[in-house]
């Protein structure tokens, strides 16, 4: 049964998500929403690694086989100025987008599997990441017309 598998794929990245969150809100404390919200989704992503706990128990987690390609790379620093917040931002959707698409096989497998805890689980943190990439894709929008116009306009 490959479901360890994706188990383990979907609690690491779900930790690297909320690691990478910390590490925007950080990198880019002068943007005081970025700050707060990017801390409140590291929240959010820490509560999914709780939550997916037990279910982890239950299967287990077999990390070292997961194909090389799949992995969720976290941010290691963070880019200065507005293009590098518009960066920043967009590197933090596609990793919440990687999230959110563990989640769907998960609730697949849950599915299949009629495992009602790990469904309950699917469902309360998809909620959660749709959100996170619903306030990055807001921010994102909100970001590039400033930092990819306005910035050249000044010059």
């Amino acid at each position: 049964m490959h479901l360890a598998t994706y188990i383990g794929l979907q609690h690491t990245a779900s930790r690297t998500l909320a690691d990478s969150f910390r590490q925007v809100a950080e990198g880019h404390a002068g943007e005081p929403d970025v700050h707060s919200l990017c801390h409140t989704l590291a929240a959010a992503s820490d509560g999914h690694v709780d939550r997916l706990a037990p279910v982890a128990e239950r299967y287990g987690e077999q990390r070292e086989d997961e194909p090389e390609r799949l992995h969720a790379e976290g941010l290691s620093r963070t880019r200065s100025g507005g293009v590098g917040l518009l960066r920043d931002l967009q590197d933090l959707y596609v990793l919440a987008s990687f999230v959110d698409i563990t989640w769907t096989v998960l609730g697949q497998a849950a599915q299949g599997t009629r495992d009602r805890e790990l469904l309950d689980v699917v469902e309360k943190c998809t909620s959660d990441t749709q959100r996170q990439l619903k306030w990055l894709n807001t921010r994102i929008k909100q970001a590039a017309p400033q930092a990819l116009i306005a910035s050249a306009a000044a010059t």
